[in-house]
């Protein structure tokens, strides 16, 4: 099918363009590695292609559309030519027409065999190479090329020698220390079937792909997804259309591993194995359609409004709603769509961060930022200043500067208000994972850069729609309170949210720092709180401004140097994890996870519970831990024989990431697992909010 259209397309072009002996955008010469060689030996020589600026040729498969190179010898008497050998081409999208090309220049190299009993003297040898060059158009071309080739008693080498060994290096290298395979993923469509490839990592993957060999029979379609694997160990999935016959029993093609600039190779021949077990969850979410996809996120940013984390920013817009309800409804309107810029926005720096990490080897999921301790400590003082200012310990006045700028951005009602207040519940929003919300990530993560990208989006409009909704429907506000005087008090209540949004970070993030951290980080908060106190009561009403202004200074800088210099070990703070697990005396007797644990525990024939949590996780904390960790649990778990494993993904350790995605791609807590008796049977995965009898009827389920 793939070579009859090639035929008709080159039939095409014939037709269309005037023969010659070469195309005018490539030149084309014969390499000889040896100006003398001796019989019996093999060597290797090149045929370079030099093309013009924009103008490219083809690999041994072109892809959808194009011609490979062909060269066809014409030796002397004692001279074989082998295979040609293919250095490693550029994948040249789009992914409904990929074609594998090569830019600028290429040396295509053949292993010529001398036999013993060639006497000495010269040889010419000569070859006729044909090729299809395109830019926007694409024209065929030939040319016939020669070169001499002395036969002696000794090898010399030719000025050409350099240049064919430089092009021997970017051959596609050997994958036996990869131990790859490949396996079909369950399940046929039709003519298309999904095809799993796995190997060991080189330390340094970032992006992944596998250049398919061609084939008459069946198609390696261009469009690859990278798949949840385990630790030191790369996975991919490409999709495969038949055209005759049945499905191929093995693969060929070229492994690929682009970190930066350089790229790996490895040249492969895999026999293809049925799949050994049903499709993890995660992959499941890959065959959902796009736009269902597409709808949780959606339900998920809007579900993301009322999840704890969130709470406090939708109470300063509770306020900004009474307040604007006096306004203009253009005003209000306009305020409401530079709230959802600032998230939209905020989504797309995220999504930015996702693509990057993802294309330089790391390992991207949801809420990766609080993974940083010194994030953390800077969104606390954040927080702890708008809440200070909402309580009216300073004020906001445009003659502020960088002490109450935080505040004076999160509770002006204006542009930059809005503005800022939409990327500080984008920030809030990200420990959050929403039910519906885990499954769309999980797609989403796995996907090309443009489809990251448009998740990120649908998340960040639904997290928007609600204040954007009654910013463009301001009718609908008259059922709030009227403006008044009881509006300062509402004001001085809403900074108690934001109060409690600043110790839940201090909660998690204060450990960071060893056994001190609470104590230091305490100090710290409150050499800021006092600074700020001493900003409003006399920088802004003008007692001693400049004393006033010293002080302040003073005690920021000492308490951020002292604290954080001397005390935690700014730079190097020790991670949770590595920590004693504190049980509850009334709840389940937790231990720490870890494969080995569960896998021992499984080959004793127990039930398993796994709760994968983090300190940061709202959802974990306040709606997870009180359905897993209660007394009626725990006996269950002792009557079902039972062992409970704690999985702490505070510090994002990459053992609990690669575990995490297996279930979920976007490697997202909380998560809820429930091991049966059969050691060779999948887990149960509970609800993203479980409650204490979805865990209860899934133990007595594994018990059976």
């Amino acid at each position: 099918m793939r070579s009859l259209l090639n035929i008709l397309w080159t039939a095409i072009i014939v037709g269309l363009t005037t023969a010659s002996a070469r195309a005018a955008h490539t030149q084309v010469e014969l390499l000889l590695p040896a100006e003398t060689a001796k019989p019996g030996s093999t060597i290797i020589t090149g045929v370079r292609l030099k093309m013009d600026t924009g103008w490219h040729t083809y690999w041994k498969n072109s892809g959808a559309s194009g011609i490979p190179t062909t060269i066809k010898w014409e030796l002397p008497a004692g001279l074989a030519a082998g295979e040609i050998q293919w250095p490693v081409p550029e994948k040249m999208p789009p992914d409904d027409l990929t074609t594998y090309v090569y830019e600028n220049e290429v040396v295509l190299l053949v292993p010529l065999t001398l036999a013993a009993d060639l006497k000495p003297g010269p040889l010419v040898l000569r070859a006729s190479v044909g090729w299809l060059e395109c830019q926007v158009k694409c024209v065929p071309g030939s040319a016939n090329i020669s070169a001499t080739l002395n036969i002696g008693a000794e090898s010399k080498p030719s000025p050409d020698a350099t240049a064919i060994q430089a092009w021997q290096k970017k051959l596609p290298g050997s994958a036996v220390d990869l131990s790859p395979r490949a396996e079909w993923e369950p399940g046929v469509t039709n003519d298309s079937r999904a095809l799993i490839l796995e190997w060991k990592s080189t330390g340094s993957v970032g992006a992944v792909d596998f250049f398919p060999a061609a084939s008459e029979d069946f198609e390696v379609q261009a469009e690859v997804r990278r798949l949840p694997a385990e630790p030191g160990k790369v996975r991919l999935r490409k999709l495969v259309k038949k055209f005759q016959g049945d499905w191929p029993k093995q693969i060929s093609g070229v492994l690929i591993d682009k970190s930066g600039a350089e790229t790996s190779a490895y040249d492969v021949t895999l026999p293809i194995a049925e799949s050994s077990s049903a499709p993890s969850p995660a992959r499941t979410a890959l065959d959902q359609p796009l736009w269902k996809m597409l709808l949780y996120a959606f339900i998920g940013g809007l579900i993301l409004n009322i999840m704890p984390c969130v709470l406090p920013v939708i109470a300063l817009k509770i306020l900004g709603f009474v307040q604007q309800s006096k306004e203009e409804p253009r005003q209000v309107f306009r305020l409401g769509l530079i709230y959802g810029f600032g998230v939209l926005v905020s989504f797309i720096v995220m999504a930015g961060l996702v693509i990057v990490i993802q294309h330089t080897g790391g390992s991207a999921s949801w809420g990766m930022q609080f993974k940083s301790p010194q994030f953390s400590v800077g969104l606390i003082v954040l927080v702890t200043l708008i809440a200070l200012n909402l309580f009216g310990v300073f004020e906001i006045n445009l003659g502020g500067r960088t002490l109450n700028a935080a505040g004076q951005l999160a509770s002006r009602h204006g542009a930059s208000g809005a503005f800022f207040n939409g990327v500080l519940a984008t920030v809030l929003a990200t420990p959050c994972t929403a039910p519906v919300l885990a499954t769309a990530l999980g797609f989403a993560f796995t996907q090309t850069s443009p489809v990251i990208l448009l998740f990120f989006i649908t998340i960040g409009a639904g997290l928007a729609a609600p204040y954007v909704v009654l910013s463009w429907r301001p009718g609908w506000l008259k059922f709030l309170p009227k403006p008044g005087a009881w509006m300062e008090q509402f004001k001085v209540a809403m900074g108690f949210p934001m109060l409690a949004t600043a110790v839940w970070i201090f909660w998690f993030t204060a450990p960071r720092f060893g056994d001190a951290g609470i104590l230091w980080i305490g100090w710290f908060l409150i050499a800021v709180a006092l600074a700020a106190w001493v900003w409003g009561q006399f920088v802004q009403r003008g007692q001693r401004r400049l004393l006033a202004m010293a002080i302040c200074c003073a005690l920021v800088l000492a308490g951020y140097g002292f604290t954080l210099e001397k005390k935690l070990h700014w730079r190097s703070p020790a991670p949770t994890g590595a920590g004693e697990l504190q049980n509850n005396p009334d709840g389940v007797a937790w231990q720490k996870w870890s494969m080995e644990a569960i896998e021992k525990a499984r080959a004793e024939g127990r039930v398993v519970l796994v709760d994968f949590t983090a300190k940061w996780c709202t959802t974990c904390n306040a709606f997870v831990k009180p359905a897993v960790d209660n007394d009626v649990v725990r006996r269950k778990l002792e009557a079902v024989n039972g062992l409970a494993f704690l999985a702490d993904y505070t510090d994002y350790s990459p053992a609990l990431t690669a575990e995490l995605k297996k279930y979920h791609s976007d490697a997202s807590v909380p998560l809820v697992l429930v091991y049966p008796r059969a050691s060779g049977q999948p887990p149960t995965i509970l609800p993203t909010v479980p409650t204490r009898q979805d865990v209860l009827a899934a133990l007595d389920q594994a018990a059976r």
